[in-house]
């Protein structure tokens, strides 16, 4: 007899807006998703036509004065301040009805979204698909007070957007966004009666509240409007305020310069030189230094969506935050994760650097659709900090052995570069044919939920992908490698920045991977009840790794 179905918990929604009925965004939402570039395009265009817009209407050509005093002169100014009301009438009145046809409603199923004036949209998204949720806060929306909700979800094309909210309600909304997708449900406090609420006053003293002064209600806007500037969320249920990480500026700045962008620009620096030095024309010239100098706003922009950097765990998931004018909150829920890559470019080795990148689900599908959701975890960071990071990221990843396989992982290959004993399953010397300067550092791993995979020299890579994320895994094989015994084997995963692939494996070793990959991943998606995280009583148990052992 099957046992009944429990309940989900019930939690209490910080908004009004996931009632399921229809509500609208800002009201200066028009005006931030284009309408100051509108008005901006529109003066440029006016100041340029400007000759030919006076012969049009005065019939004067070539006219070389002042337009105003000319209109003032023929006593056209009543037409002129007609024609001006006119058009930002149009622009008012196409702005209003914008904004009443762009309207939303979420239930405990869907985030649902329509908008179009002329031509119509209807957008939604399943919260039982939700991968992810970005509160993003743009400069200029960010001085009306205003954010932007970007829920990414699984499917081709899927993603939703809420453009734009007030930057608190925005916040509030994300949190019960979040609970309904982790399978609570909310509970309305039921209206009190006018008895209820007669018995409650009854005994306590009379309050006299007065209109507000001019200057207190000025005072207290622009206090708002600075505190919510400074800092953006100030929830209770928000981030903690202290980063498990903490990135120093001059870390961050030093990682964007030790870039491969800073070594083609000094090929091209080398070679700008030379080609003056050896007489060239100008054209070189005039090719190569604009993009000289457009590599200052390159950096700029760089280093500015990184400083601030914050990563935190929270009740929903993982929190990272990011960006110095223009900030972005993105929430990961528990296993949305499909894929981690912690890697360490050859510029950045004597410093000890490393950078997480991560495949989610929503950015795969949302990737062609300008999705804003971010793959990177970490921007630059010590071992330490990628230990942190993990251990929000892989939640229950954190045992002695977990950490020894991640710091083999990253620095070994061979037992005399690690503390720890190699128990990575490696490529044969042989492999030194296809692979001559990295056959030593790859190798795989399983432990527990995870499949851990080892590769690079110039670039040291440390894959982990969580079995129950897994949507396959392949092994291939060419005339050479068949030669050799090799093989090449893959874990297939959403599409992202990170490839779990190993080139060269011993054929028998490859035969392994494939029975443990598949094996495990069935058990572990069996397992695995992170889609509905707020009903999950204890963690999945894990698999045993290929040495027989549970964590």
């Amino acid at each position: 007899m099957s046992e009944p179905a429990v309940p989900a918990p019930l939690a209490a929604p910080r908004t009004d807006l996931t009632d399921g009925q229809w509500h609208r965004l800002h009201p200066a939402t028009p005006l931030l998703r284009g309408g100051i570039f509108m008005v901006a395009v529109l003066g440029f265009v006016i100041a340029n036509l400007r000759e030919r817009l006076i012969d049009l209407f005065l019939g004067e050509e070539n006219y070389g004065g002042d337009p105003i005093d000319e209109i003032y002169q023929r006593g056209g100014t009543g037409w002129a301040l007609l024609i001006i009301a006119g058009v930002l009438l149009v622009i008012i009145v196409a702005f209003y009805l914008s904004w009443r046809m762009h309207t939303f409603r979420i239930n405990g199923e869907i985030v649902e979204v329509r908008s179009g004036l002329v031509f119509r949209s209807n957008r939604k998204a399943r919260l039982d698909r939700v991968q992810g949720v970005n509160l993003a806060r743009p400069l200029i929306p960010r001085l009306f007070g205003a954010a932007r909700l970007d829920i990414a979800v699984a499917g081709q094309d899927g993603n939703v957007q809420l453009a734009y909210l007030g930057s608190k309600l925005a916040d509030d909304l994300r949190r019960d966004i979040l609970h309904l997708a982790s399978g609570l449900r909310q509970t309305r406090a039921p209206a009190a009666t006018p008895d209820a609420a007669d018995m409650a006053a009854e005994g306590a003293p009379p309050t006299l509240i007065g209109p507000p002064t001019a200057h207190s209600a000025l005072g207290g806007f622009a206090t708002a409007g600075y505190q919510e500037f400074v800092e953006p969320e100030r929830g209770p249920d928000a981030a903690p305020p202290v980063s498990v990480v903490r990135i120093p500026p001059g870390r961050l700045i030093g990682s964007v310069v030790l870039s491969g962008f800073t070594v083609f620009l000094l090929l091209a620096g080398i070679g700008l030189i030379v080609s003056v030095i050896a007489g060239s024309s100008g054209w070189v010239l005039v090719a190569v230094l604009p993009g000289l100098i457009g590599s200052v706003g390159y950096y700029f922009s760089r280093i500015t969506k990184q400083l601030r950097f914050t990563i935190a765990g929270t009740a929903d998931g993982v929190r990272v935050g990011f960006g110095l004018l223009s900030t972005s909150s993105q929430t990961l829920p528990p296993g949305r994760i499909h894929a981690i890559k912690v890697s360490q470019p050859i510029l950045w080795r004597r410093f000890g650097w490393w950078q997480i990148n991560i495949n989610t689900a929503g950015h795969a599908a949302g990737a062609s659709a300008g999705n804003p959701t971010s793959t990177v975890l970490l921007p630059v960071g010590t071992l330490a900090d990628v230990e942190k990071v993990l251990e929000l990221a892989l939640p229950g990843f954190t045992t002695d052995t977990h950490g020894a396989l991640v710091e083999n992982g990253m620095l070994g290959g061979r037992k005399a570069d690690s503390g720890v004993a190699d128990v990575y399953s490696n490529a044969p010397p042989r492999a030194v044919w296809l692979r001559p300067f990295s056959w030593w550092r790859t190798g795989w791993a399983v432990s527990g939920n995870v499949a851990l995979i080892r590769r690079g020299v110039l670039s040291r890579d440390l894959i982990l992908v969580p079995l129950a994320r897994m949507q396959g895994v392949s092994v291939r094989q060419g005339p050479i490698k068949r030669r050799l015994r090799l093989a090449s084997a893959d874990l297939l995963a959403v599409a992202g920045p990170v490839t779990a692939s190993l080139s060269v494996i011993d054929v028998d070793e490859a035969l392994v991977l494939f029975q443990w990959m598949s094996t495990g991943a069935v058990s572990s998606a069996l397992a695995d009840t992170s889609h509905r995280w707020s009903r999950a009583d204890e963690a999945p148990k894990p698999a045993a790794d290929q040495y027989g052992e549970t964590e």
